[in-house]
């Protein structure tokens, strides 16, 4: 396949609403990600920066111990004991250092690990809260990229990152202090080539850092991808698009590859950077020392002392750019992570909600207006009742605003202008939990989680009993195909319910909101994909199941609403015609159109 016809395919279609985010690295939001480990603080944050201190202190001590006491006095002085002495001593410290280095590392990983759960968790909390409208315009690919593989780049960052930086800073302090006090001329020689790495350091910064954004925001789109691949194989598969599904992927996978092709290899330009400046360094301490040294200046002992904390000082430096290149990884990341923290949900509770603890049922609508993008308007103006009890039918062509009552009376979005009330209350002040609790949905795209048949009706109300359960599915019509089934309601369905037909999955559907025992119930096309034998078995369940329930039911399947005590038709966002099926029949509009029109078709099969 090639780039060009790559391109082409690329440009079909558009999984990623990602934005590179372009704003300057600044500690404030470093801070804010750091404020993760507080609830730490008092255990294992302080016991890993003890460890650092303990290894830290060996580390500095070891090399005097070795130039300046070893060579300069015990060696020199041919003194045996005294050299005893310092071994063991030695050898001491690096136990210490061992043993510190090990807990260090330890509770370092246990930190991190609890910190990336925390932040995971709060994220997904965070996302399950938010309004419908964040999932329209957000791919479910997308989305996942920002809870796991964004969370899992911090991962590092949080397990090594910030208690390393700490450890290289306290080094380099300490060393620098120490090699000033060896000998002050022989480390501003050495110093002087400093200035020159950072200049160098500085000006791959920005670059280093919007290649990782781009990385995420491939990642994310190439996760997009295969989260819809997956889900739509049967649809690719019935047109023969294998091959431009391919290509696509393809062409996002390189893109990908690219983009992470890029970052490392900008990232990779900081070690050798800093190797090259250690052999400047090193040459600068053997040409200067070795003349320090024959005028007497420094003792041969000083000198390799010396030779050591150098060597030491290009090691924090050169993790210093490993863990700033990880702040930069784990800027690009906290962005992302937090522009989704940040997003507030377009529905939201007042300051003091109103708690349901029951409802009657009675809804009204006060001259509503909607639109989902400020653009089209989905309800112009609309004003209806429907009473407690009710059953009541909503009619219309595709898009004449049907499904968009049942989501504002569900409050998955606000209206525009106008109100909604259920009770008398309008629904803005009321909390939105106490609100659901008291509404069931049932959809025509019906979902099936993972688990057992039983596990997914008791989802409706998880303290059902298995009396209830049972009761439930059998109201429903669903426990003939259940009872059919190798374990019955034991048995295990995967994601969406593959292994069930889409009739079937909609009586499951229809238990569950059952189960829930809601004042009100909305059925959106919920008989749409159930044979007519089947549809019979729940209209027959549903005179007395309704009964002193108010139900809205939204089906092109007319036949499945003649009972309704009222009928509401739309069209273009407005309501055209109202009443019971006779009353409608009678009055020969809209709605007798679309019976005659519905009974026609079938004649004619």
């Amino acid at each position: 396949m090639s780039k060009k016809r790559n391109s082409k395919v690329l440009n079909r279609f558009h999984y990623s609403t990602d934005q590179v985010i372009d704003k300057p690295f600044n500690w404030k939001q470093m801070t804010r990600l750091f404020g993760y480990m507080l609830p730490y603080k008092k255990n294992l944050v302080p016991l890993s920066i003890a460890m650092v201190l303990i290894t830290t202190a060996v580390r500095l001590v070891i090399p005097i111990l070795i130039g300046i006491y070893t060579l300069d006095r015990a060696v020199k002085n041919k003194d045996a004991n005294m050299l005893l002495w310092l071994v063991a001593l030695i050898g001491g410290l690096y136990t210490a250092s061992y043993v510190a280095n090990f807990f260090r590392i330890r509770w370092m990983n246990q930190l991190g690990q609890n910190v990336i759960y925390d932040l995971r968790k709060h994220l997904f909390t965070h996302v399950q809260n938010l309004s419908h409208r964040f999932f329209d315009q957000r791919s479910a690919g997308s989305i996942l990229v920002r809870i796991m593989n964004d969370i899992n780049s911090l991962q590092e960052l949080f397990t090594n990152g910030v208690i390393n930086l700490l450890m290289d800073i306290v080094l380099l302090i300490g060393i620098f202090f120490i090699l000033f006090s060896l000998s002050p001329q022989l480390t501003l020689a050495i110093m002087i080539i400093l200035p020159i790495m950072f200049l160098i350091s500085t000006k791959l910064r920005k670059n280093i850092r919007r290649s990782w954004q781009d990385v995420r925001m491939k990642q994310s789109k190439l996760n997009s991808h295969l989260n819809e691949s997956i889900q739509g194989i049967r649809v690719t598969q019935s047109f023969t698009q294998e091959k431009e599904n391919m290509a696509f992927f393809d062409g996002v996978n390189d893109e990908t590859f690219q983009s992470w092709k890029s970052a490392s290899q900008k990232n990779a330009m900081f070690r050798p950077m800093v190797e090259l400046t250690n052999a400047l360094g090193t040459a600068v301490l053997i040409w200067y020392g070795a003349s320090l040294i024959q005028n007497g200046t420094i003792s041969i002992g000083v000198f390799v002392s010396f030779a050591f904390y150098l060597g030491m000082f290009w090691e924090p430096i050169s993790r210093l750019g490993q863990v700033y290149n990880q702040l930069l990884m784990g800027m690009a990341s906290s962005e992302r992570i937090f522009e989704f923290l940040d997003e507030k949900p377009i529905v939201s509770e007042s300051d003091q909600p109103v708690e349901l603890e029951d409802i009657r049922g009675e809804i009204k609508f006060e001259k509503v207006v909607f639109s989902y993008d400020d653009k089209r308007t989905a309800l112009k103006g609309v004003s209806l009742e429907m009473k407690e009890g009710q059953t009541v039918a909503l009619v219309g062509h595709t898009g004449s605003g049907k499904t968009t009552i049942a989501n504002l009376i569900s409050r998955f979005y606000d209206p525009t202008s106008g109100r909604v009330l259920v009770d008398g209350h309008d629904l803005k002040e009321v909390s939105i939990g106490s609100l659901r609790k008291h509404i069931s949905i049932v959809l025509q795209d019906t979902f099936i989680f993972s688990g057992t048949i039983y596990d997914n009706i008791l989802f409706g109300r998880p303290d059902a009993t298995e009396e209830e359960v049972r009761a439930a599915a059998e109201a429903a019509g669903a426990s003939e195909f259940i009872k059919k089934l190798p374990n019955g309601y034991k048995t295990e369905v995967e994601e969406r319910g593959n292994i069930l037909s889409v009739g079937e999955r909609q009586l499951l559907s229809f238990a569950r909101a059952l189960l829930a025992n809601p004042r009100i119930l909305i059925m959106d096309e919920a008989t749409a994909s159930i044979d007519t034998e089947t549809e019979v078995k729940i209209q027959k369940a549903l005179k007395t199941l309704l009964k002193g329930r108010t139900a809205i039911i939204i089906a092109h399947r007319l036949s499945t609403i003649r009972e309704a005590d009222n009928i509401f038709v739309l069209e273009n966002g407005m309501i055209i015609e109202r009443g019971n099926h006779a009353q409608l029949m009678e009055l020969e509009g809209e709605y007798h159109d679309l019976v005659k029109a519905q009974f026609n078709m079938l004649d004619a099969v």
